[in-house]
């Protein structure tokens, strides 16, 4: 058993003493998948990185004990640890991108894992490793075990990071968002993949996700957290069925889907609180739509909602009458304008090609087309969403159109931007075609630069962009910028380091939104945010996208995310369009089996949501 005992810990920063975790008290069995879901911020990864000893240099622990079979791991020296991190309890981290060696092939990071907790040695354990790529969904391991991180995509980093952590075979994994990266055909195979270590190993599992669809498929049991705090813990069967916490009500109903198409998402409004606070009450009464006058003034504790269910709140304990609060209006957004003749964006016959090293003696030129021959049009005012697995070119297309690839790949065909030919500019004509294209990527902290305060990254682009503006504009479409996606103004002059990954996408957006574009590439937008931001950004795009004619070209793998916000869909398999149309009819009666294939893998909470909103 993996036991954690009133944890607290503390982290050092310029605003003041961070109680990022404060009195954590939860068990793990052996064979048991424990999932902790919350919203960006709250504590979950660093509740993560304190069980491994892994705190960043400013954090510690302020008390408390970690138990594993009834040793404490926060009191073993640091050489006794190292054997247990990766060997007894393995993690698989949220961004691969920065936790995988830049300089050392995947393979022989793969090797390292295996030769320090087990007997295999040189050849043998690289056919191990070789053995682990193939089971993570790897195409040709053989061959990819000598690739460098940079040549994979974000889902292969991804699945490369899960076959490192679970090389050793250990007995409890720390899972920090290990599909999140992953297309839906993969997280299915990697999930089943976690499920049978779990019947030969008695694997112990931690999840650490924002995707609620995955913690009902796979959690045994569930912790919602919230600023610091583990606000509800129940059976999983139980929490989706019968959420006690206003605030996991809340979560349950921001989720997209179909069915909420054309209305806003229900978003929690606000943010979580600073952590360097003292509260004197319920750390989410002023988010709370059944907060009652004491709320604000006392402490809740975990309280018995039921056998095996337990919640802090004070609904439960000290019952009263909940505050007033304004009729909430609902929000009228005008009508969607009407499809124009002509595309924003024409895509036609793109290709995009890769050189590759050619072996010794080789003749004849090599390459890989990631991209062979893709065209689609997309309408001002309207999203495709460009589906498909991990690899299969989504990533690549969408950075051939903003011209990121013209020193890497030969690139063919046209992308006519108002008539204009993307793929012909240079000089002037390229920045200004750069003001109305924009692009977020799938990696926010690969994309932003960690020696940049959040201003500054915000105004780079308006100074470049929009020299127009004058230092008092820029500031205040900066405070406009952050109001938008959900952050504090004080974030502002905080580094990127400083953000959860969540944060740090919403800041990623905030920057793509700063000079105004007519058509953004949103490549996994919302693949970093905990659900209740996902509907603040996704309420936002379409907000955006209604006032101010916006085209999105959007990049994901969430099919929940496409069936609410894509008016037309592109699935795409090994560099080329399958299938294509209008979004409902596709996913309604998809014509092809590997379009069928996708959507038979994605997780749905089913009746779950179902019988939570009739007990409403």
């Amino acid at each position: 058993m993996l036991e954690i005992a009133d944890l607290r810990v503390q982290l050092d920063a310029e605003a003041g003493l961070v109680r990022a975790i404060d009195g954590m008290r939860l068990t793990l069995a052996r064979g048991e998948t424990f999932a902790l879901v919350g919203e960006s911020g709250c504590g979950k990864s660093m509740t993560a990185l304190a069980l491994m000893r892994l705190l960043p240099e400013n954090g510690r622990v302020a008390g408390g004990a970690v138990m594993l079979d009834g040793q404490n791991l926060l009191a073993l020296p640091e050489r006794h640890m190292r054997d247990v991190r990766g060997g007894r309890v393995s993690m698989i981290f949220q961004e691969p991108a920065t936790s995988l060696n830049p300089v050392m092939r995947v393979g022989d990071q793969i090797v390292e894992a295996i030769e320090a907790h087990t007997e295999l040695r040189g050849a043998a354990a690289r056919a191990k490793a070789i053995d682990w790529l193939k089971r993570v969904g790897i195409p040709e391991p053989e061959r990819r075990v000598d690739d460098y991180p940079f040549r994979l995509s974000g889902g292969q980093k991804q699945r490369v990071m899960i076959a490192i952590a679970l090389a050793a075979e250990p007995d409890f994994l720390i899972a920090d968002e290990p599909t999140t990266a992953l297309d839906v055909t993969i997280q299915a195979q990697i999930l089943d993949l976690i499920r049978d270590l779990q019947r030969e190993r008695q694997l112990g599992v931690l999840l650490i996700t924002h995707d609620l669809a995955v913690v009902s498929g796979m959690a045994h049991r569930v912790a919602l957290m919230y600023a610091g705090q583990i606000i509800e813990v129940a059976p999983a069967a139980e929490f989706f069925a019968s959420p006690k916490h206003p605030y996991a009500r809340l979560l349950l109903q921001a989720l997209p889907d179909a069915a909420r198409r054309g209305e806003p998402l229900a978003a929690i409004a606000g943010t979580v609180p600073p952590l360097w606070l003292d509260f004197a009450g319920c750390r989410f009464a002023p988010r709370c739509d059944k907060a009652m006058a004491h709320c604000a003034g006392t402490l809740p504790v975990l309280t018995e909602g039921g056998p095996q269910h337990q919640v802090r709140c004070l609904l439960y304990s000290q019952p009263g009458d909940a505050l007033p609060r304004p009729p909430v209006q609902p929000r009228v957004t005008p009508p969607q304008p009407p499809q124009q003749a002509a595309p924003l964006l024409d895509v036609r016959d793109l290709r995009v090609r890769f050189p590759l090293k050619a072996p010794l003696f080789h003749r004849g030129p090599r390459h890989f087309d990631a991209v062979d021959g893709v065209s689609y049009q997309l309408h001002a005012g309207r999203t495709l969403a460009l589906v498909g697995e991990s690899g299969c070119g989504k990533t690549t297309s969408g950075k051939a159109i903003v011209q990121l690839l013209r020193r890497q790949a030969q690139i063919s065909g046209q992308a006519l931007f108002d008539g204009q030919d993307l793929f012909q500019l240079s000089g002037p004509a390229l920045v200004q075609a750069r003001r109305s294209v924009q692009i977020i990527f799938q990696d926010p902290f690969a994309s932003l630069n960690p020696r940049m305060r959040v201003a500054d990254v915000l105004e780079e682009g308006l100074i470049a962009l929009r020299p127009e503006l004058d230092a008092t504009a820029r500031r205040e479409r900066l405070h406009r910028l952050v109001d938008q996606v959900g952050l504090r103004r004080d974030a502002l002059q905080r580094w990127p380091h400083e953000f959860s990954g969540g944060q740090r996408q919403r800041i990623a957006i905030a920057r793509a939104l700063a000079v105004e574009p007519r058509l953004i590439v949103c490549d996994e937008p919302t693949s970093a945010l905990d659900v209740s931001v996902q509907a603040q950004i996704l309420n936002l795009l379409r907000d955006l996208q209604r006032e101010q004619g916006l085209a999105y070209l959007f990049i994901t793998h969430n099919i929940g995310v496409v069936e609410y916000i894509a008016d037309d869909i592109a699935v795409m398999q090994r560099g080329r369009i399958v299938e294509q149309g209008d979004c409902a009819a596709v996913l309604e009666q998809p014509t092809q089996a590997y379009t069928r294939d996708l959507l038979a893998a994605v997780p749905r909470l089913g009746g779950l949501v179902a019988s939570q909103k009739g007990n409403g």
